[in-house]
């Protein structure tokens, strides 16, 4: 069924993201260990998915034709600042021509998401030893390890299929890159490479990735509701700990049901293009803020180093203000609602600390 600009409604894939959401909530009530046991195998899973890739495109997929038109001049033709690229303006017919930089940012909504974890550790930092050496340790080796492996798939990509082709292609090497089946293009490079076997397991690799990728979430995503309650920001319940097990097993039975909630009220493409919107907002807020901090107490224990302050928090925050900008003008049927679903945030946030103000001073007095 079709709301507004969402499929809303129960499928099979939404069932199982439903159920596998369930049993991975569940079992991160059995403690931080357990989770993060299973975080780990499936990370080292993922990671040896992605080098076992990047190995076999240097030395079986190495395709003449792909390598012959992706490392040419006539490759770059395009890739000037002043070149102009079409692209569909919402939901409508109407397609426009925009620049290089505008194109990047419209095409960043996958990547950043891709990458939009990094920074989940830092929520179970009241879990971790050493967090003054660990947490800065774990940041720069996973957005480390992560970013050098994507380079690496997306060279091989290069090497075995030809970045364009043709929609009406008979073969996978005729429809390249552009015109991948359904987009996906890391199944029609392993396809290219070992034929059938090679889209099995590339299906397989996507379940793993999947399965790891929502463990870490619901591991760290909890403790962000636990910690709004400890702060009087969310319901008191939420900031217990389970006697025996000592995880926060209200806030992971929250985030199930919620979770379970956005699953059957969009397609995953469509929630997508609402989160990446909206997570920009609340990074360019948090990297905001340590300018305002830095004013403000200018004295403060500072157990962190800001590298390349202040120069490149404000780089950071111009580039994803201009991806935000770029995305309310391109994609304006899923940005403007996600924030406004941001902006109802404030006077929600106004409730719980004037209430949370209300009882502190009647237990003061």
């Amino acid at each position: 069924m079709v709301l507004g600009n969402m499929d809303v409604g129960l499928s099979t894939q939404n069932l199982v993201a439903i159920l596998l959401v369930v049993a991975l909530s569940v079992i991160n009530i059995f403690g931080v260990r357990l989770g993060a046991l299973i975080q780990n195998i499936f990370t080292i899973a993922k990671i040896s998915a992605l080098a076992g890739l990047a190995t076999l495109g240097v030395f079986v997929g190495r395709n003449a034709t792909a390598l012959a038109a992706n490392f040419s001049g006539h490759f770059w033709r395009n890739a000037g600042l002043s070149a102009q690229h079409p692209v569909q303006v919402g939901a409508t017919d109407t397609v426009v021509f925009v620049g290089t930089l505008t194109i990047l940012a419209v095409a960043q909504v996958g990547s950043l998401f891709s990458a939009d974890a990094w920074n989940n550790v830092t929520f179970t930092a009241g879990e971790v030893q050493n967090p003054k050496r660990n947490l800065p340790l774990s940041l720069a080796l996973g957005t480390g390890v992560v970013l050098l492996l994507y380079v690496l798939c997306n060279l091989i990509y290069l090497q075995v299929l030809p970045l364009d082709g043709s929609a009406a292609g008979a073969t996978i090497l005729e429809r390249g890159i552009k015109h991948a089946s359904e987009d996906r293009v890391g199944t029609a490079v392993m396809q290219q490479m070992l034929g059938p076997l090679g889209g099995k397991l590339m299906a397989f690799a996507i379940l793993l990735s999947a399965f790891g990728c929502s463990n870490g979430l619901i591991l760290s995503g909890a403790r962000v509701y636990y910690a709004m309650a400890k702060d009087g920001l969310f319901f008191r319940k939420v900031g217990e700990l389970h006697p025996t097990y000592r995880t926060p097993v209200v806030s992971l039975m929250v985030q199930m049901v919620w979770t379970g909630i956005l699953c059957v009220s969009g397609s995953y493409g469509q929630l997508l293009d609402y989160i990446v919107f909206a997570v920009l907002v609340f990074y360019i807020l948090t990297i905001l803020a340590l300018f305002v901090l830095r004013v403000q107490r200018p004295n403060a224990e500072r157990p962190y180093r800001a590298i390349g302050y202040p120069v490149l928090p404000a780089v950071y925050i111009v580039m994803a203000l201009f991806i935000d900008v770029v995305l309310l003008r391109y994609k304006p049927q899923f940005t403007w609602p996600g924030l406004m679903i941001v902006l109802l945030g404030l006077p929600v946030y106004w409730v719980w600390s004037r209430r949370g103000q209300m009882a502190a001073e009647s237990s003061s007095s």
